[in-house]
């Protein structure tokens, strides 16, 4: 295997599509989401971040936004050691309906999900409830 290190910029391009990394919020871990330009849409992956500034203005534009997301309402019944941490590097339900209604995606696909207790249905629903846009549960393997 070869790692190649990267920094926010285009990290791949050929004649079908340009990939663009864009730092991501994940605390002291360097982290990198990526937006894909491609002929005939734009799709953006948040990787593990909590909401930012970089972030959000990465996602404008977008036509698919794929995003990590913990259950705001499952998190609750957690030790409040584990709530500080996974509202720090992560987003919620509650804070992604937030983003979605900024950038409005043509689909909000919901990915790395941290349910924390509650169903995938629940999970949907938390964000549904304050973002009208389409909204999916990602699968593995799934086209979209």
């Amino acid at each position: 295997m070869q790692a190649t290190e990267i920094e926010p910029g285009i990290v791949y391009a050929d004649e079908n599509v340009s990939v663009e990394a864009f730092h991501a919020d994940h605390g002291t871990w360097p982290a990198f989401g990526y937006k894909f330009h491609t002929p005939d849409r734009i799709i953006a992956i948040s990787g593990d971040t909590a909401p930012c500034d970089a972030c959000l203005e990465a996602y404008r534009g977008c036509d698919v936004l794929i995003h990590e997301v913990y259950s705001a309402r499952g998190l609750h019944g957690h030790a409040p050691s584990w709530q500080d941490y996974h509202s720090a590097v992560h987003t919620s339900s509650h804070q992604l309906a937030r983003i979605a209604s900024l950038v409005r995606p043509q689909l909000l696909i919901l990915t790395h999900q941290l349910l924390h207790g509650v169903s995938e249905q629940e999970l949907l629903r938390e964000v549904t409830e304050r973002y009208d846009g389409c909204v999916i549960s990602g699968k593995d393997l799934e086209v979209y």
